[in-house]
């Protein structure tokens, strides 16, 4: 017999609205940020060299990745700085890269219950 938890189910109720009233954008804690809020946008953009995201904060300011098919997740597109992915559950990251922090959605190898 599987036990129910309310408040988590309440707690998941919660994050499904705010997803579905955030109108295309995604959950980020941009540099300088202490929360996230779904404040940022993402552009996705394919090419012959992979699918790439565009990540833009509401001050202008923007992160490139390149989404991998070797179950890594992502990586920096461009620049010096490496990206730091850390999964949450078997559909979502949190990717950091330079001072800021982004939830996107992903499909964790691996993960699924009991996991």
């Amino acid at each position: 017999m599987q036990v129910r938890d309310k408040a988590a189910e309440a707690r998941n109720e919660v994050q499904a609205e705010k997803r579905e009233k955030a109108e295309g954008r995604i959950e980020c804690a941009p540099p300088g940020a202490e929360r996230f809020a779904y404040a940022c946008t993402i552009d996705r953009v394919q090419s012959q060299d992979g699918l790439f995201l565009t990540l833009r904060h509401p001050d202008g300011g923007f992160r490139r990745l390149l989404v991998t098919t070797d179950g890594r997740g992502v990586v920096a597109a461009d620049g010096a700085e490496k990206a730091v992915v850390t999964p949450l559950a078997a559909n979502l990251i949190e990717v950091a890269i330079g001072g800021a922090r982004y939830r996107l959605p992903a499909t964790v190898r691996g993960a699924g219950p009991g996991k």
